[in-house]
């Protein structure tokens, strides 16, 4: 039987203040991609934060519960991992 999967963007900044501050330009208009290239410590940066799909348990513990409960294409987060702080988007998930 297949895993549960997602397919998600994140942008992971090193601070939860630094964060919000990206979470307020996302909710004032600024597009995922815009603020993943220019925020986003993760080489996925590059792609808009795009991580492409990936099935649960993959992901740390924390990343992994917000991306299969939280609801689709909305940001989520901050989450906080051993990485850093996450703002996650979710576009698609599978069961």
């Amino acid at each position: 039987m297949a895993k549960a999967s997602a397919r998600a963007q994140h942008i992971i900044v090193n601070s939860e203040k630094k964060a919000l501050e990206v979470l307020e330009k996302l909710n004032k208009g600024s597009t995922f991609e815009a603020m993943a290239a220019r925020y986003s410590s993760c080489p996925s940066a590059k792609k808009g934060g795009d991580l492409g799909s990936f099935e649960k348990g993959e992901m740390v513990k924390s990343f992994d519960k917000a991306v299969f409960s939280g609801p689709l294409n909305q940001v989520l987060g901050p989450v906080k991992t051993q990485f850093g702080y996450h703002l996650i988007k979710v576009s698609e998930r599978w069961d």
